[in-house]
């Protein structure tokens, strides 16, 4: 895994293109405009991550191709929400779960991040697993209007250990 770079933009595209309709089984489907505005939401990522306030990841495979994405968000001192998502291909191999738990590692050294946050819908059961093979635990009720609309749970990992 490695942090996003300019060069990267028609990597993550290509990846957000070709499982663009496996992640709408999953989580709300991000919409015509985000594809059709790619561009300026790949250099506001960038911007962000210059600014120290999220961090983007890739985990890519053998041929060079995106197999997933592990996002820090609203980095502050100490704690950080994690995003990711992996591709249709490479889905129940463990591979998920390997992202986020070095994601875990990359925030701890080097964001020093003690505290991670994550929320996932209820019918988002293979990221459930995920998050709780990864350490997460569940503290709660999540946000609906963070989950487009559907019910959810919210969890918690403290990298004290890390």
């Amino acid at each position: 895994m490695r942090a996003l770079r300019r060069d990267d933009a028609d990597l993550v595209l290509a990846f957000e293109l070709d499982n663009r309709a496996w992640f709408a089984r999953h989580v709300s489907d991000r919409g015509d405009e985000w594809f059709e505005r790619f561009g300026a939401h790949f250099e506001a990522d960038l911007a962000d991550q210059a600014a120290g306030t999220c961090a983007f990841h890739l985990m890519l495979d053998d041929e060079g191709r995106v197999g997933g994405r592990f996002n820090l968000y609203g980095i502050e001192p100490g704690s950080a929400r994690v995003g990711y998502r992996v591709a249709q291909r490479i889905a129940g191999r463990g591979r998920a779960t390997a992202g986020l738990v070095e994601l875990c590692r990359i925030a701890a050294r080097e964001h020093a991040v003690h505290h991670l946050s994550a929320a996932t819908s209820d019918l988002n059961v293979a990221s459930t697993r995920v998050l709780l093979k990864a350490g997460f635990i569940a503290v709660g009720a999540a946000d609906p209007a963070d989950l487009g609309g559907k019910t959810g749970r919210e969890y918690r990992r403290d990298l004290a250990n890390e």
